[in-house]
């Protein structure tokens, strides 16, 4: 894969990067800023090289509209106060306003492009509109480096067409989460557990099919938990339920076998009447569910087993909440799993969405855990084995 290295002298040159600024807003305030300061590596490298930089971006799903709640104004601003330096917000994507001020940026200064997804043309099924969009693009720049790693599972203009237009290199956060994600998968060291939450099964089908060729043992918790028990002939209760994937997840608990897979489920579940924060809470074992009542939350039991098994690891992956976690009451799982990362002594990688959002909501200290991804989306995909457009792009 092609580094920012390989692009050479950048002084006075302007460099298009394409981040990932799709952080969580509520009335307008950025409530977490882990991806914006994910970013800051890359933009500070080719600031300190001389560059001009010209940042692309989305937030929200805007379908191609422009929708002023998915404004990109709220990471110029954060972005201005985490590195120091100017930044620019355009008014469009690269229209006539993006244009001046790319051809107005001084030597260490930033720009931001408006929200590329505010063009339909961004995420067009029609390669030819994309190309159309790419070739706008390219005119603002001398090279292109590609550092939004939550993005590089789409095969999008700012990602993939874009990088064959202008020379292109990944960015150094593309890089590590690349290394770490292919350390954890292709040539774990073993014992290799892969923990894996979430609402659904259907979710993860890929991962799971993967995994039980390549995992010592798989945790399974959260809400597609409860589709495993089912399949065990056990009642869930009020407890989200994948109907349709019952077989499919028989299919799953006998090639684990087969495999040689340690497939742990639940011991026991943290139940309620309601899915709300104040919703009485019981425990209960996994095999006894009461009909009015819907698990949101793995035992303590299961959660101490599953820090046991965690504990035995070199190498750990974890994907997918083990409960309702923004709720205190059903945070015990997701936090025994946390802590057990935390404490242990394996290589471990939080693959992005939920669970990075957990760690940090939870107070957990980040530098504890080998590696917490950005992209949810593109770290499950690269656990199913697939190729990424965005990787594949960049390759030498």
């Amino acid at each position: 894969m092609k580094t920012i290295e390989s692009l050479g002298d950048l002084q006075g040159k302007r460099v298009l990067v394409r981040s990932d600024f799709n952080v969580p807003l509520k009335d307008g305030v950025i409530t977490d800023d882990g991806r914006i300061r994910a970013a800051l590596p890359t933009l500070k490298k080719l600031l300190d090289g001389g560059a001009k930089v010209i940042i692309m971006a989305h937030l929200g799903r805007p379908k191609g509209q422009v929708m002023p709640e998915f404004t990109l104004a709220p990471a110029a601003k954060r972005l201005e106060e985490l590195i120091g330096a100017k930044v620019t917000l355009a008014a469009d994507v690269t229209g006539p306003d993006a244009q001046a001020k790319a051809e107005a940026l001084g030597d260490g200064e930033i720009l931001i492009l408006e929200n590329v997804r505010f063009d339909p043309r961004e995420t067009s099924k029609d390669d030819a509109e994309r190309g159309e969009l790419a070739a706008e693009m390219a005119k603002l720049a001398d090279c292109f480096v590609s550092d939004g790693f939550g993005v590089v599972h789409r095969k999008q203009t700012s990602v993939y067409d874009i990088a064959k237009l202008l020379p292109s290199a990944a960015g150094l956060l593309v890089v590590k989460e690349i290394e770490s994600l292919r350390k954890a998968t292709d040539n774990p060291e073993r014992p290799y557990t892969v923990v894996l939450g979430g609402s659904k099964v259907s979710d993860k089908l890929g991962v799971i099919a993967n995994l039980l060729g390549k995992a010592d043992t798989l945790l399974i918790g959260g809400g597609m938990a409860f589709t495993f028990l089912a399949a065990l002939g056990h009642g869930v209760g009020k407890s989200l339920l994948e109907e349709d994937q019952i077989e499919t997840v028989k299919g799953y608990l006998e090639k684990a076998k087969q495999n040689g897979v340690d497939l742990v489920l639940p011991v026991d579940v943290v139940v309620a009447p309601e899915f709300k924060a104040d919703s009485p809470a019981t425990v209960v074992a996994a095999d006894a569910i009461p009909e009015d009542q819907m698990g949101l939350d793995i035992g303590p039991k299961s959660g101490a087993l599953f820090a046991e098994k965690i504990a035995e690891s070199k190498t750990v992956v974890w994907n997918g909440p083990m409960g309702v976690f923004e709720f205190d009451a059903f945070a015990g799982g997701t936090k025994a799993v946390a802590k057990a990362l935390q404490d242990g002594q394996a290589f471990s990688v939080v693959g992005g969405g939920d669970s990075a959002a957990a760690v940090r909501l939870l107070g957990f200290d980040e530098s504890k855990f080998s590696h917490i991804s950005t992209g949810g989306g593109a770290s499950l995909e690269l656990l199913e084995g697939k190729v990424l457009p965005g990787i594949e792009v960049l390759e030498d």
